[in-house]
């Protein structure tokens, strides 16, 4: 009979990705297992084009069952391990209830010692690693030797699109002439990161549309509201816009489908940097949001930070951030005037 192992990370989708390591090295190392992805209902579609994931238990709902149904829905699963990636005190109370022999979870967490009975060393606030190369020390219980280089923890991030892109979208795409790039520009983070600034990626838009580059604007509905007047302005040099238009499957079939994508530490940065796309993160040198800790990890994917090392001054007014802004457009047109036309997923 095969084990069964939950992987918990209620967290943003950014988040979400670089925790998929964790689920491939689980699949490489315990033949035939099972993998159940715990995360936040709108990461769902993050699981499903995962190919480590076999199935995704979303939080929200399973908080929202009657507390004797949250146990026993935990207790179904008979996994052999639950790894709290990111901690939750309400499911780790459930985890324990259900009787999962294995139950790993940092130290530093004073609910772990009360509801883990394997318990990690780990700081992630000072430690020079990745991301993704500390979420893998979670499975030192489980036999997994740390750290991990990032090359081989970046080899394990991988995602395909789920659903196919609607023809409407492939044509849209396919009308590219040859030597054009399609490239997305998703310039809002939802408070998850630094922010380029609109000023930016107008000015980045035109060099695009300057070097006969198709350019799209991607992001929710309420984005492309604040982005009206934005929108407006550079429409002459845009080839479409995305915002509200996609819903999160098809938007990583629609991102898989294009070359490349241009954003500060976002989702769909590492959405499209998981999708082997060309994928271009804008990072501020404070730690410990610096791309040494949250770059984007695929085969095609890059970042630029302005060289000044830990720099504070934004600290207390993220808003001004004056570091990411010095990042000029010309550098980011010129890094991506290196790409090359990828096929499309």
């Amino acid at each position: 009979m095969s084990q069964t192992f939950l992987v918990s990370r209620p967290d943003a989708i950014g988040d979400v990705v670089l925790t998929l390591p964790v689920a491939g090295w689980l699949k490489q190392h315990y033949a035939g297992c099972r993998v159940v992805l715990i995360g936040r209902s709108y990461t769902a579609a993050v699981a499903a084009a995962c190919p480590w994931t076999d199935e995704f238990l979303s939080l929200d709902e399973l908080l929202a069952l009657p507390p004797a149904a949250q146990v026993t829905r935990l207790q179904a699963y008979a996994a052999a391990a639950i790894i709290h990636v990111f901690p939750n005190k309400q499911l780790a109370r459930l985890a324990k209830q259900a009787g999962i022999p294995v139950r790993i979870g940092t130290r530093n967490r004073l609910f772990h010692w009360l509801t883990c009975n394997r318990l990690v060393g780990l700081s992630r606030r000072h430690s020079p690693l990745h991301e993704a190369q500390l979420n893998m020390q979670l499975l030192v219980p489980l036999g997994c030797p740390t750290p991990l280089t990032l090359a081989e923890v970046a080899a394990l991030v991988r995602l395909r699109p789920a659903v196919p892109l609607r023809p409407q979208w492939q044509q849209l795409l396919a009308a590219r002439q040859p030597g054009q790039l399609n490239i997305i520009l998703h310039p809002r983070s939802r408070g998850s990161a630094r922010e380029w600034g609109l000023p930016h990626f107008g000015q980045l838009a035109r060099l695009l549309h300057a070097a006969g580059h198709r350019v799209f604007i991607s992001g929710t509905a309420a984005e492309g509201n604040e982005l009206a007047e934005w929108l407006r302005e550079n429409a002459a040099f845009l080839a479409a816009d995305l915002t509200g238009q996609l819903d999160l499957p098809e938007f990583i079939a629609f991102i898989a489908a294009a070359d490349g994508l241009v954003a500060g530490s976002t989702g769909p940065l590492h959405l499209a940097a998981a999708l082997g796309r060309h994928a271009l993160g804008l990072y501020p040198p404070i730690k410990p949001m610096h791309p040494g800790r949250w770059g984007p990890l695929g085969p095609h994917a890059g970042y630029l930070v302005f060289d000044r090392p830990d720099c504070q001054d934004c600290r207390t007014q993220p808003a001004t951030c004056t570091c990411i802004k010095a990042i000029a457009a010309a550098t980011v047109a010129a890094q991506i005037a290196h790409w090359q036309p990828l096929r499309a997923n």
